[in-house]
């Protein structure tokens, strides 16, 4: 009897990442191999990349280097983001085999799979050429959709529903790796809804580059796809993963507001409260329009004794230009007018090729990193006031299968952890308590 191949995944970056390799994992567990944990010993790899920051890259890099170290016979294959940008820097990395590039997802299985089937010699890098297509290219990837969504954890299920981005922000290089803005009908996302349901999955988190941006290949909305996720029987929660607020429209708030599988919980990237560096990060929006936003959530979703909106905002300090004037602006704007519950802080990394890499006024690392404490500060503050509005609230937990130390976890439907005894009975059920 011919042995399983054993295969790792190794997954670096966003939970849009995270889905795309669980489908791997999924479909290649179908042709026969034995899925094992990359400090393991394994015949192949499959390594999903991502390139947001310079340090990003560099732990990709690092990555494919100790697992050829791990097991210098195995085969590496690569995909993802940096594999996109820097796909003949990868090629050069010893024990590479291939190197799928983001309009070549779509390859990825086909092609491991082929690999299995030859009973070449792992390790052997000539066994797929990795040749560049067209659909390399950032405007050739528009056709190109890789359906995917996580499983593996008893609670939760991260759904891919769009790919790609149009926006073209000053600092970021996710348009060129991940091509243009796109998606697949509403019915097939329907479909994979219901397969995460059939699981035994209750809460479902839509994900995408630019998720709020869905419909630009079939014509739908946004909002008709969150009406039509909302039917599907056995999910009982839904959160955006991250969207836009020019994208976050006020009909879709107030379709929110009225009674749905929808929870109180958005992560908006706001990326700098001063308009001068939003207006030179090519944003679509200034500090105003935000706050508006903000404010119209609030009044529609929170009501006396209710539990409050969980807002978690992304913010990049020591982009070009930011001066320590700005700065304040920025902490101002977070502290007396925003306040959200917790605040995702990026130093800007300087990427080849964008608008603000070519910029002379560069701020210095060492800046960046006192900007981060102070910001981290301030979050750590804020988070504190969040769950002090919300104590005394009665709310529903999802709770996890996790045993730690006796005790078990699960969130609130506005994101606070809760911890209690573990209890084998409650995994995987939604239990209302007092926070």
């Amino acid at each position: 009897m011919r042995m399983k191949k054993k295969m790792a995944f190794v997954t670096l970056g966003c939970k849009l990442n995270y889905a795309e390799t669980s489908t791997y994992e999924r479909e290649l567990l179908k042709e026969g191999i034995e899925a094992v944990p990359w400090e393991e010993k394994a015949d192949i790899y499959l390594v999903n990349t991502c390139t947001v920051t310079e340090h990003s890259d560099k732990k990709c890099r690092n990555i494919i280097r100790k697992l050829h170290r791990v097991s210098p016979e195995a085969a590496i294959f690569v995909t993802g983001c940096y594999a996109q940008l820097k796909k003949d820097e990868i090629r050069k990395i010893e024990g590479v085999a291939a190197v799928f590039g983001a309009g070549e997802k779509l390859r990825v299985v086909p092609e491991i799979s082929a690999y299995l089937k030859s009973g070449d010699t792992a390790g052997n890098p000539s066994v797929i050429s990795g040749e560049s297509r067209p659909s390399d290219a950032c405007t050739g990837c528009s056709s190109d959709f890789l359906p995917a969504y996580s499983s593996g954890e008893r609670t939760r299920s991260f759904l891919k529903v769009q790919d790609g981005c149009d926006y073209f922000c000053a600092y970021c290089t996710v348009p060129y790796a991940r091509g243009r803005s796109r998606n697949i009908p509403i019915s097939d996302i329907v479909r994979q809804a219901e397969e995460i349901a059939s699981g035994g999955i209750r809460e479902i988190v839509l994900t995408g580059v630019n998720t709020g941006d869905f419909g630009k290949s079939t014509g739908e909305s946004f909002l008709d796809l969150v009406k039509a996720l909302n039917e599907v029987s056995g999910i009982e929660r839904y959160r955006i993963s991250s969207i836009e607020p020019n994208l976050l429209t006020d009909s879709i708030v107030d379709w929110i507001a009225s009674g749905t599988k929808f929870l109180p919980h958005f992560h908006i990237p706001l990326q700098s409260g001063s308009d001068t560096i939003l207006k030179a990060m090519g944003r679509r929006y200034d500090t105003a329009f935000f706050a508006r936003k903000l404010d119209y959530i609030r009044q529609a979703m929170e009501h006396p004794g209710g539990p409050k909106v969980f807002f978690g905002i992304d913010v990049i300090v020591g982009f070009p230009g930011e001066t320590d004037t700005l700065f304040r602006e920025t902490y101002d704007f977070l502290k007396e007018r925003a306040k959200p519950a917790f605040i995702h802080i990026f130093p800007y990394s300087r990427r080849t090729g964008t608008p603000a890499a070519a910029r002379k006024d560069q701020v210095r690392d060492s800046v960046k990193t006192e900007r981060v404490r102070i910001l981290e500060d301030l979050c750590a503050g804020l988070h504190s006031e969040f769950v002090e509005s919300n104590r005394g609230i009665r709310e529903k937990v999802l709770f996890e299968s996790t045993d730690r130390d006796g005790m078990m976890s699960g969130y609130t439907g506005n994101y606070i952890r809760i911890e209690r005894p573990y209890d084998p009975g409650l995994v995987g059920k939604t239990v209302p308590v007092t926070i």
